[in-house]
């Protein structure tokens, strides 16, 4: 008898469709062993030996892999193919304790399909020590970060705190982000937009110019100094209606014509096949997904046997998938939509692994999710559908505009001289987007021809005001930690969950908001761990784990490098660092326990709660509830107040629920109608 032993129930029950009788196969239910939760169980004075113990509720599991395996002639260690899964088979191997170590043969695969499956078997190897290594150590840094740190913020800002390597970090990108809003000055600028008609053309066609210089000045809407005297010369901001004003009055009088037609071909190409950072920023904004939620989905395909590994960098496809999708794209669409060869992707990513795939379906001609739904729900079948239109969009011809751009010279009543700019592009050849079925984006313009002239029909001018940056929301920060990179692709999800959980910000709306602890946790780490709070830093220690991971360094060489300045920097705040306090909102209302302190309103970790502001020597506390102002239940006429989901997601519901069940994840105020 032959065992395999992988991660999951779901991944075991695939595996046995393809294995058969002639294997025995069993799940681990992940890691079955890790460090302890109540200790730091990192050894710092014997080369950061880890103190692993076996997982609360593991032991049976264990047991049981213990017995089948030494009645197994050959055990089969097939778990992920990252590190995490060379972990994992590492510790699995350890507490087997078999005898002799040819008895285990390590398989891994990117897709579990029948052929996979059996090459892997075929051609089995070793467990790749540099992998454990770079997951051992990331796990040990994370640890001593969270486990030195935590009680620091317990002393110096609130009981209960914690503090992380990474997620720390993605907090201050929020926090700094919030930062930037609260300072931000809206400044005024007015959009001048005038309709004309050509005299030329029979029928006679009409057109939108957008005004962008005035007397040679470049029209601009946000003021400030580029510290060039000539550049600034040159520039018009349009700032207030009356200086506005006479500007309309001149161009409802002028002379118009066309000054130049500049038209071109313009070529717009497929994006290349999904990693999973771009899965996941695509499931956020086509599909409104967490990160969290996406990788559960892809967690359940993968599994499912529906589509490759989900965890990856590479952009790297197999050639017989690439054939199989391109015979598929000239069966369903065509030979005009294939490319004369296959296009292969370069990686850009630095410790992308060439032997991993991008994420794509198995089967390139199973365009929906039928017989496989079983237990599957409409957001499988959705990202499914995201997936294997983005593989078959990157093997597909460019999409072809015709792009014209015109200018036209306004000639005013008194001398001055304006330009306005019109664009506008029709589709010549679809392409790539025939998969996606998208509507045609057209903006045509006239046939227009240099030097005619043009008859003016209408104008309006609207005030406008600059925008301050926007929040972050999942896929615009997993952009920006991979940018700067923080954290790697398996861990964008955790990130965000755990700074959610942990109460330093919060979704409204879909975009994150730091909390006033996550403000002030980050202030205090910010000021006092400037080292471990720098993105550079955080980035570089991702590094050495990749060069942990390839072979290049020792791990215990790159936990010492780091851990000794950290733990004298440790020492020395917990000895001279000021209390932070975290803000409090004033209630106007005494204490009704104490009668001596006031009630203010705090932020915790399940949302905000009313206390005594003489806390903790008194521990008066009483659940606050969020009212929406201004904003009746449109069902009831209730009162609209802030709620939380039980995994920490805010919403407005009805406060007479469950009587009635009006509930809006954003702003009923801020809908539009």
């Amino acid at each position: 008898m032959k065992l395999v032993i992988v991660e999951s129930p779901t991944k075991a029950k695939t595996l046995g469709r393809y294995l058969g009788d002639r294997f025995t196969i069993k799940a681990s239910m992940g890691h079955l062993i890790d460090l302890p939760k109540s200790q730091l169980g990192v050894d710092v004075k014997h080369q950061f030996k880890p103190v692993y113990e076996v997982g609360k509720g593991k032991g049976k599991i264990l047991k049981t892999l213990q017995q089948v395996a030494k009645k197994a002639e050959l055990v089969y260690l097939a778990t992920d193919p990252d590190r995490e899964g060379e972990a994992i088979a590492w510790h699995i191997k350890q507490q087997l304790k078999l005898k002799r170590a040819a008895d285990f043969k390590r398989v891994t695969f990117h897709e579990i399909t029948k052929e996979a499956i059996e090459a892997a078997i075929a051609q089995p190897g070793k467990i790749n020590q540099a992998l454990v290594d770079a997951q051992q150590a990331r796990r040990v840094v994370d640890r001593l970060v969270g486990y030195n740190l935590s009680p620091v913020l317990w002393k110096k800002v609130r009981r209960g705190l914690s503090a992380g390597r990474v997620q720390s970090v993605a907090v201050k990108l929020m926090v700094e982000r919030e930062k930037e809003i609260k300072a931000f000055k809206p400044q005024e600028y007015w959009q001048i937009l005038v309709k004309l008609q050509t005299k030329r053309l029979q029928p006679k066609a009409d057109f939108i110019a957008e005004l962008y210089e005035v007397a040679g000045k470049k029209v601009d809407i946000r003021k400030q100094e580029t510290g060039n005297r000539k550049q600034e010369q040159l520039i018009i901001y349009l700032d207030s209606e009356a200086g506005v004003k006479p500007i309309v009055a001149d161009l409802k009088k002028a002379i118009y014509q066309v000054e130049t037609v500049e038209r071109k071909e313009r070529v717009s190409r497929p994006y290349p096949p999904y990693t999973t950072s771009t899965l996941q920023q695509a499931a956020a904004n086509v599909l409104g997904f967490s990160g969290k939620q996406t990788m559960r989905l892809a967690q359940d395909l993968y599994e499912a046997g529906l589509i490759t590994y989900h965890r990856t960098d590479s952009l790297t496809l197999a050639q017989a998938a690439v054939a199989e999708t391109r015979r598929y794209i000239a069966e369903t669409f065509g030979k005009a939509y294939l490319p004369e060869k296959a296009v292969f992707y370069k990686t850009t990513a630095k410790n992308a692994q060439e032997a991993h795939e991008a994420i794509r379906p198995t089967v390139v001609t199973r365009v929906e999710l039928k017989d496989e739904t079983n237990g599957f729900t409409s957001n499988h079948q959705k990202l499914y559908r995201l997936i294997w239109r983005r593989l078959l969009a990157c093997q597909m011809m460019a999409a072809v505009y015709d792009a014209t751009s015109v200018t036209v010279l306004a000639s005013g009543a008194k001398g001055t001289t304006y330009r306005l700019k019109a664009n506008g592009s029709i589709i010549k050849f679809d392409g790539w987007r025939k998969v996606y079925e998208l509507k045609t984006d057209e903006t045509r313009l006239p046939d227009l021809v240099m030097g005619e002239k043009l008859k003016y029909l209408d104008l309006t001018s609207e005030q406008k005001f600059t925008q301050p940056p926007p929040r972050y929301n999942d896929a615009s920060l997993v952009k920006e930690l991979e940018k700067r990179g923080i954290g790697r692709p398996s861990t964008y999800a955790p990130i965000i969950s755990t700074i959610i959980y942990r109460g330093y910000v919060e979704r409204l709306e879909k975009r994150f908001v730091p909390t006033p602890v996550g403000e002030t946790v980050t202030g205090f780490l910010d000021k006092n761990f400037k080292v471990i709070m720098d993105y550079d830093f955080t980035a570089e220690m991702e590094e050495d784990l990749d060069r942990i991971a390839r072979g290049e360094k020792d791990w215990t060489k790159v936990m010492a490098e780091f851990y000794r300045p950290f733990a004298k920097q440790v020492k020395t705040v917990e000895r001279e660092a000021k209390r932070a306090a975290i803000p409090v909102e004033e209630t106007g209302e005494k204490c009704p326990e104490c009668t001596s302190g006031r009630l203010v309103i705090r932020s915790g970790r399940f949302g905000k709660f009313l206390s005594c502001s003489r806390f903790p020597e008194c521990k008066y506390t009483a659940s606050y509830t969020q009212k929406l102002e201004g904003f009746a239940c449109p069902k009831c006429g209730g009162e609209v107040v802030l709620k939380r989901t039980r995994k920490g997601r805010s919403f407005w519901g009805c406060g007479n629920y469950p009587k009635c069940d009006y509930a809006s994840w954003q702003d009923p105020r801020q809908k539009k109608e």
